[in-house]
């Protein structure tokens, strides 16, 4: 067996960003940016009022009362006719460009109208530059605005937008097949006869895929037969890396290994010192350009996911391109006393309270990896290193933060 840090490394490192594609700005949102999206205009692109008021010289509004001429009104998307001269006005809307000559806004609730003048009567001296969004306020032409690797957010689109970009360019999204394994397995929905359970690694495998940007194709069921298995391997030609839940362990049933070294897998390594998710294997099939990447899950549903959480994650993250690639670790507050931990490391699916001081972790009390009720429930995986002494409620811990 080998320690999870050493899985870690050994997987991200077989695996690299994927090339570019151009998708709409309206279909960006989610992917990850493959170039960095820099301004390509200055915004706001001249100088504006940031409130409804009067745009007004300062000089003329140092003493108040004052009453000054209004000599046009500058409503937002149009341009000043005119500069302002000394003892005059604009009436002026938010957003609209400022008139020449005009350095200060006067809010509209400090005046009072007079006919075709303005009397300003509160809110004191005007001061140079009050209530004006200068040119570049927000972002200058030539400006990173988002940079690469970044996953994209309704801001980060809508910022894209504002620098005049109508669609982007980022990463491919990694093609992810699935294949769950075993004579036991029935699609949700259908009878269940004596000693069958439901399938639910394939549809959790691809909803964790498309969670983290991938694209997931769901092969379906392999029975445990060495034909049926090796029918849906080939059907996994194309994709970047192939996932299978089930069949990688020592039993008379569990033929993936084999079948994948009969097909010309080189497998890395096979086995690991956690709990859950020891029998998982890592490997490639196929050469240079054509080499497909395999990750072996264990069929238990906990186990299955929990290894998808700490290595298929960071792996589709590597193919995207993302900065930060690993399972976002925090640190916790033990909520009960637990004992001392053997020689593999565990993740203890946990409800996660948080206080002032900071998350409180409470590992439930059956970890049963097959109990897919206690994942959905559970709010991170408390990690207990191999061989860590007992700990007292209280004590602080690392916790991979689940949700």
């Amino acid at each position: 067996m080998i320690s999870v840090p050493d899985a870690t490394a050994r997987i991200l490192s077989a695996f690299a960003p994927l090339g570019p594609e151009i998708v709409a700005l309206d279909q960006a949102l989610g992917r990850v940016l493959s170039l960095p999206v820099t301004a390509r205009l200055d915004h706001p692109p001249q100088a504006v009022s940031a409130m409804d008021g009067y745009a007004v010289r300062s000089e003329d509004v140092q003493q108040l009362p004052v009453r000054l001429k209004v000599v046009e009104a500058i409503a937002a998307g149009t341009l000043p006719a005119r500069a302002i001269g000394a003892g005059e006005a604009a009436r002026i809307f938010t957003g609209a460009a400022l008139p020449q000559g005009a350095d200060a806004i006067v809010i509209q609730e400090n005046t009072e109208k007079d006919g075709d003048h303005v009397r300003i009567v509160d809110g004191g001296p005007a001061i140079k530059g009050k209530h004006i969004r200068a040119t570049g306020n927000d972002f200058a032409q030539g400006q990173v605005g988002v940079a690469a690797g970044r996953r994209l957010t309704p801001s980060d689109i809508g910022l894209a937008a504002a620098m005049n970009w109508p669609w982007l360019t980022v990463t491919r999204q990694p093609r992810v097949a699935i294949i769950s394994t075993g004579n036991e397995l029935v699609q949700p929905g259908e009878t269940l006869a004596p000693g069958q359970i439901i399938a639910s690694n394939g549809f959790a495998l691809a909803a964790f895929v498309a969670q983290c940007g991938g694209e997931a194709i769901n092969l379906g069921i392999a029975r445990d037969e060495e034909s049926s298995l090796a029918d849906l391997i080939d059907r996994a030609a194309g994709a970047d890396l192939l996932l299978t839940s089930g069949g990688a362990s020592v039993g008379e049933h569990d033929l993936v290994k084999g079948v994948l070294k009969a097909k010309g897998m080189v497998l890395d390594f096979w086995k690991i010192a956690m709990r859950p998710g020891k029998p998982l294997m890592f490997g490639t099939l196929g050469t240079a350009g054509g080499a497909l990447k395999v990750i072996g899950l264990p069929g238990n549903p906990v186990s299955a996911l929990v290894t998808a959480t700490l290595f298929v994650g960071p792996a589709i993250a590597r193919m995207l391109g993302e900065t930060d690639v690993g399972p976002r670790i925090v640190k916790a507050r033990l909520g009960i006393d637990l004992p001392a931990n053997d020689v593999r490391q565990d993740y203890l699916r946990s409800a996660v309270t948080e206080d002032a001081q900071g998350f409180i972790a409470t590992p439930f009390g059956k970890q049963d990896s097959a109990m897919l009720s206690a994942l959905s429930r559970s709010g991170g995986l408390v990690i207990r290193a191999p061989h860590a002494p007992a700990a007292k409620a209280g004590s602080e811990v690392e916790m991979v933060r689940l949700g």
